[in-house]
């Protein structure tokens, strides 16, 4: 079999870090064009990691490569844009989180991606830490028993490489379409994605005027259980700080480390299985995990993880999340 022949669309900070290095090493991957709308950046980035073509113009590229898939890792606003257009071309898509800046923006991509009967993969790298594998099994499993709390949370300093994330016009909002929609699908994604009968939001903002950078909210779940998440880019905290606690009727866990204690004979147990790597190598596995995947999904090995119609239903839930917190008041689900 051949390998997936890949375009790369948006060559800032989470493509240089993660996807050019990532997918340059993939064996059944080959980059075979890079695009930005900086063409200097797009000629540096081809030679460095030796892509023979680059353009600045995704139009362009797709009418000039016989590419398989492209990777989109531009800022929110261009994502609906880019991915109609590979969808209308044919292309399977990955699209770094979030999938749009709106609910309805998301809609409009699986639309055209059932249309176009194409892949879409949405970037939820921590789905691929081997230890969040390691606890969804334990609760698939029943071994904690019926989930009845989730307390997530991402506290981190915006970067000066994300700084375009404080403007609504380019990311849709803040802290929590950046932190706080990976820690939802997290929360959701363990405990098989229950729906969701309400939501409680607030969200703060003193280091950013034109979005929240901070957020707290709660969601009650049909099934009776509660997730909370607080994000934020502005706390006063010594160091970054992710966390997701899970906590069962037979048992709980913990993430960052990976904790797992269950009830056994009447007493409490440590089932943790053994060594897991540390934190910033599970975070980078992530998305090494998360880009093989995709590629295998092009190459027809296996169906997408995180995929569009998954994508859309966060959305809607993130919508309700900044409706509540603008309204002051919980937000049902019909």
């Amino acid at each position: 079999m051949e390998k997936a022949k890949i375009g790369i669309v948006g060559l800032g900070w989470i493509a240089q870090v993660f996807h050019l290095p990532i997918l340059t090493k993939v064996p059944d991957a080959a980059i075979t064009c890079v695009c930005d709308k900086d063409k200097s950046r797009a000629k540096a980035l081809a030679d460095k990691f030796g892509v023979k073509r680059y353009y600045t113009d995704v139009h362009e590229m797709l009418l000039s490569e016989e590419i398989d898939a492209v990777d989109i890792c531009t800022t929110t606003n261009a994502h609906k844009e880019v991915a109609l257009a590979c969808l209308e071309a044919k292309k399977d898509i990955f699209i770094e989180k979030p999938i749009a800046r709106k609910y309805l923006e998301a809609v409009a991509i699986a639309d055209a991606a059932k249309k176009s009967k194409k892949k879409v993969m949405v970037g939820m790298n921590n789905r691929f830490r081997p230890d969040t594998m390691i606890l969804r099994s334990f609760i698939e499993n029943n071994d904690l028993g019926k989930i009845f709390y989730v307390k997530g949370g991402w506290l981190k300093k915006l970067t000066d490489q994300s700084t375009w994330m404080g403007h609504k016009d380019k990311s849709g909002g803040g802290v929590f379409l950046d932190l706080g929609i990976v820690m939802l699908d997290l929360a959701l994604w363990m405990t098989g994605y229950p729906d969701v009968q309400r939501v409680n939001a607030a969200n703060y903002s003193h280091t950013t005027p034109g979005v929240e950078d901070s957020a707290a909210v709660f969601l009650f779940l049909k099934n009776g259980a509660t997730i909370t998440i607080e994000v934020s880019w502005s706390f006063y905290i010594e160091h970054e700080l992710f966390y997701c606690n899970i906590y069962g009727e037979k048992g709980s866990a913990k993430l960052n480390p990976l904790k797992i204690h269950r009830e056994m004979h009447g007493s409490i147990v440590n089932v943790t299985p053994g060594k897991v790597d540390d934190t910033q190598n599970l975070f980078r596995r992530s998305y090494e995990n998360e880009l093989k995947h995709f590629i295998g999904a092009v190459r027809g090995i296996h169906p997408v993880i995180s995929t569009a119609d998954e994508a859309v239903q966060r959305m809607r839930i993130v919508d309700a999340i900044y409706k509540s917190a603008a309204k002051g008041k919980e937000i049902y689900f019909k």
